[in-house]
């Protein structure tokens, strides 16, 4: 099932290559440092999980977009520190020696292992709403590893309205079925496409797939090399089809 997406809701500023200054600030939801931006006023709040990299750049300049671009429904946007201050050494990806390999084996076994997360979310959320009582409803956004939390937090009795997972790592057909609300999917070149097709074979709700098959994985993220102007383009347009589809759903 594939939904049509409107794209006049959205208007996604210059992104910027190199030099970004973010727009939000850090506070301490329960006891992550976490980057917070968008109108304090806004009445829909996005939960953004980061990739295994952490707080970069391109990250931080995707989380403003989220926060500002849609100029009839903005959104107070939060993205946790869900590594506690040590995320994944970006050298490690691709792991294409035995070392790399192993670093990030050992990541995902540990810090980056979902349950540790999983049972952080509603902890963060109940923070939140206490400190921002205007919140009145919640989506989420995942990248890469990212991706994997959130196709988890959808099933039944989620807190939120709606879900989309970027270039999503560890997909797995037994993870769609008990998702309960809108999901968008947006895998890069590097997603196993019989993964992903799986997937969306065995999703019961209103879902849009939509592929960038010039992109890495990690180019919405961490890894996105936006002094290429190809990327940069993709970049931009992806952050447009994502808000157009929270747009959609809230």
């Amino acid at each position: 099932m594939t939904s049509t997406q409107s794209k006049a809701c959205c208007t996604v500023p210059p992104v910027v290559a190199e030099g970004y200054k973010q727009k939000g600030d850090y506070s301490t939801i329960e006891g992550m440092k976490t980057y917070a931006t968008g109108p304090k006023s806004a009445k829909s709040a996005i939960l953004v999980v980061y990739d295994i990299f952490g707080f970069f750049p391109q990250t931080l300049q995707g989380a403003d977009i989220l926060a500002h671009a849609d100029k009839e429904h903005q959104y107070q946007v939060f993205m946790p520190d869900f590594f506690d201050g040590k995320p994944a050494d970006i050298s490690w990806y691709p792991p294409d020696n035995e070392e790399k390999g192993k670093k990030l084996g050992e990541f995902f076994k540990t810090s980056a292992a979902p349950p540790k997360t999983l049972e952080r979310i509603p902890k963060v959320l109940k923070q939140i709403e206490a400190e921002r009582p205007d919140i009145k409803e919640w989506l989420i956004v995942g990248f890469c590893w990212g991706g994997k939390i959130v196709n988890l937090i959808s099933q039944e009795g989620t807190p939120f309205k709606a879900a989309a997972a970027c270039h999503p790592a560890m997909v797995d057909a037994n993870d769609a079925s008990g998702v309960t609300i809108p999901y968008a999917m947006f895998p890069s070149k590097d997603e196993p496409k019989d993964d992903v097709e799986k997937w969306q074979a065995n999703i019961k709700v209103k879902n849009v797939v939509r592929w960038w098959p010039n992109q890495v994985h990690g180019f919405m993220a961490a890894r996105a090399d936006l002094k290429d102007e190809k990327v940069k383009e993709d970049y931009q347009k992806a952050y447009e089809e994502l808000l157009s589809f929270f747009h959609d759903n809230v």
